[in-house]
């Protein structure tokens, strides 16, 4: 649909048109007649006509703010981290064992997102958890938005949680919710031929 103009003797019309095709041929279809062009200008009807049409596109609300001088607020965010990891965190399985582990507890928000969030924070930008919380406001990662930084505290003491084993000799296990994690990404990727002995993981600064 667009405006056109059409005159007749010394009057100009406005009239709302869009094009549509009758028998193999594009014509003009006169949707409605707004009025006339020198009545609509002095009267002021077609500025706030524009004014109240340009409220429902994004692109006019920003150059009508411009024209007018005032501060427009825009925000981007930073989406290729978390496009990236997400897709090896799922091929991974990450999310379903971490979706398992925390089966029958009630957190009251997605733990599995929490902990997301927390790795590829580290990845990226390693830091504690209050400076996790700050960081994810400039990217894009789903099911993150409405995270607070105690629930990332939770997720953090629930990975930490320590676990009684089987047949353990020592009163005290120095196993963790995350070895149990680990040990089940391991068996999820383990075939015939997977041997590990032994692997040492410095994650210090």
């Amino acid at each position: 649909m667009f405006i056109r103009t059409q005159t007749n003797a010394d009057r100009t019309y406005l009239l709302l048109v869009e094009n549509a095709r009758v028998a193999g041929r594009v014509k003009q279809k006169v949707i409605a007649r707004l009025g006339r062009l020198d009545e609509l200008l002095a009267s002021g009807d077609l500025d706030r006509l524009l004014a109240s049409l340009g409220r429902l596109s994004e692109k006019y609300v920003v150059l009508g703010a411009q024209a007018r001088g005032e501060a427009v607020g825009t925000r981007t965010r930073i989406v290729g981290p978390a496009l990236i990891f997400e897709r090896l965190w799922q091929e991974l399985g990450i999310d379903s064992v971490i979706k398992e582990a925390g089966r029958g507890r009630r957190f009251g928000f997605e733990l599995e997102r929490a902990v997301f969030l927390s790795v590829l924070h580290r990845l990226f930008a390693p830091g504690s958890d209050r400076a996790a919380e700050k960081w994810k406001l400039d990217y894009a990662i789903g099911g993150t938005e409405g995270l607070e930084l105690h629930q990332l505290y939770r997720t953090m003491a629930w990975l930490g949680e320590p676990l009684q084993v089987a047949n353990d000799a020592h009163p005290v296990s120095l196993r963790t919710r995350k070895d149990r994690i680990e040990e089940a990404l391991f068996d999820r990727r383990r075939d015939l031929f997977t041997q590990l002995a032994l692997v040492f993981f410095d994650h210090t600064a």
